[in-house]
């Protein structure tokens, strides 16, 4: 065992690539801690240099929850449910998710939902039955990560529109 331990980082090299690491991008505690593991550290130095992280204000996880939601939102368009997913798989709290969630501003967030829901809907302008049609629809932006009751209003819409 000890010999495979002999091409890992000793704790000072260690706290300077991770400081790297994290300045280079928010990250979740979960993702540092794998990295930290991935050097060859054992659990009391990880723990040590979590803490250090932390209160070096390099690793701060609602900052992360915060700047990922707003990211996904932004750049890729994803609906609530999505991030939230996203976030609970990189074992970011319930606290800290529903925060981050609750920053995206409503307004915006329905601006982007018609936007994409509509352009989904047009590009499927061939399909030629209504169900098939919206059924498509609804597992695109379910997919997206859009909530169902969003999906039904457009829906519900759509009938009383000419398409």
């Amino acid at each position: 065992m000890e010999n495979k331990r002999r091409n890992y980082l000793g704790v000072e090299q260690a706290r300077a690539k991770i400081r790297q690491y994290c300045s280079y991008q928010e990250r979740c505690h979960a993702e540092v801690k794998e990295k930290l593991f991935s050097m060859g550290l054992y659990a009391q130095q990880v723990d040590e240099l979590l803490a250090g992280l932390i209160a070096d204000n390099y690793l701060n996880e609602e900052r992360f929850a915060l700047q990922f939601a707003g990211g996904k939102f932004r750049l890729k368009k994803w609906g609530k449910i999505k991030i939230a997913n996203a976030l609970k798989l990189k074992r970011v709290s319930a606290y800290l998710i529903k925060q981050a969630i609750s920053e995206i501003p409503y307004d915006e967030y329905t601006r982007v939902f018609e936007k994409e829901a509509n352009e989904k809907w047009r590009s499927l302008k061939r399909e030629k039955n209504i169900f098939s049609k919206k059924a498509k629809l609804r597992n695109f932006m379910l997919q997206r990560g859009f909530e169902v009751s969003m999906i039904g209003a457009f829906l519900e819409n759509q009938n009383a529109g000419p398409d």
